[in-house]
């Protein structure tokens, strides 16, 4: 029977939150309001840490730059995006992780909050094709809304998302042998416990506290 490698991204595939560092590529390029926009990022961040996250209206000021371009645009500033944010923070054993459960023939998935413009792209350097992200609402010309659509991939919302993935291919979990979930954040809780492979990965407190107590696996990629 074949097994199911689920991954969270942020601070788990990659050592820093690309949801955070986007803004920061827009400050650095002179493309937003810094003050404001400074101060908004650190102070969503810091609720995400503290699992207390206004997802709604997050994804109101996240989403709102992603107006201004179109995707040829964003497409390029994308390519930057990674090579200065992303890129540097990607270790050799987040690397060899995910090609242990390719070469193990099993199917991999990223199930990340953020949105899927941003994952998509750090996904496929890790050669990852399934990728669940916070989908965004494209309008009649072609661009981003500023609006997202469906359900967020965030906490009890992973799960729901994981659930329409699977019945969008006909599957279910009890398709899967090993179903593994790698993740850093408490709000990743209730996924970790809904599978059977929980992993922690560069856990915070929260969640180090919790695979300790129920015996899961704990690597430090930092």
């Amino acid at each position: 029977m074949k097994n199911l490698a689920i991954f969270d991204l942020d601070n788990t595939l990659i050592n820093t939150d690309s949801d955070h560092s986007w803004p920061q590529y827009l400050m650095k390029k002179g493309l937003v309001d810094v003050e404001y926009t400074e101060a908004q990022n650190e102070k969503f961040y810091q609720d995400y840490r503290n699992g207390c996250l206004d997802i709604d209206a997050f994804l109101k000021f996240h989403l709102a730059p992603l107006k201004e371009y179109s995707m040829e645009e964003l497409a390029q500033m994308h390519r930057e995006f990674m090579a200065e944010f992303i890129m540097p923070h990607i270790s050799p054993m987040q690397v060899m992780l995910v090609q242990s459960h390719q070469a193990a023939g099993d199917e991999l998935l990223v199930i990340s909050s953020t949105n899927e413009f941003i994952i998509t792209p750090i996904c496929q350097l890790f050669g990852i094709e399934n990728v669940i992200g916070t989908q965004l609402e494209i309008g009649a010309d072609g661009r981003y809304t500023g609006n997202y659509t469906g359900t967020p991939s965030l906490k009890e919302g992973k799960i729901t998302r994981l659930n329409q993935w699977l019945t969008a291919r006909g599957e279910s979990l009890a398709d899967y042998g090993k179903v593994y979930f790698y993740s850093d954040s408490k709000n990743d809780l209730p996924l970790l416990r809904y599978v059977n492979e929980p992993v922690a990965v560069n856990p915070d407190a929260e969640l180090e506290a919790e695979a300790k107590a129920k015996g899961w696996p704990v690597l430090n990629f930092k």
